[in-house]
């Protein structure tokens, strides 16, 4: 794949991403059931919050919290106060190297750089990006 290939691939990534993310509850449920249907097991870890009437009910409960391990990237996602707040992390081996509070758009921006990067190497990130692009 040439490098203009790629970038284009990048961009129509994030912008199936970015897609549902109007109404951020269900964007980070959207989300967060498309990476683990698609990303390697305990690539991706999904923290919920689960009221007295969910639990009754039998539901998952609320997303609050989307954690997404690419090679040496960390991307983290929650949600706080009704808005989504990303941290990215470059991490080696359990050791935070680097920190870097984002915005949703750069999150996204990345979360597509990284599976896109992961796809070059990994049959099953590459199903991953095309499920995303369908």
């Amino acid at each position: 794949m040439s490098e203009g290939e790629s970038a284009r691939e990048v961009e129509l990534l994030a912008a199936a991403l970015r897609r549902d993310s109007a109404d951020l509850n269900l964007y980070a449920e959207v989300l967060s059931v498309s990476l683990v249907d698609s990303l390697p097991h305990g690539a991706v870890r999904v923290g919920r919050k689960r009221s007295v009437a969910e639990r009754i009910a039998g539901r998952e409960g609320s997303v609050t919290e989307l954690d997404v391990m690419l090679g040496e990237r960390r991307l983290s996602l929650r949600m706080s106060r009704g808005l989504l707040v990303g941290e990215i992390r470059k991490e080696v081996r359990g050791i935070v190297l680097s920190r870097r509070p984002v915005g949703l758009d750069e999150w996204i921006g990345e979360l597509a750089r990284s599976l896109a990067d992961a796809a070059a190497s990994n049959a099953r990130a590459r199903e991953a990006v095309e499920r995303f692009l369908r």
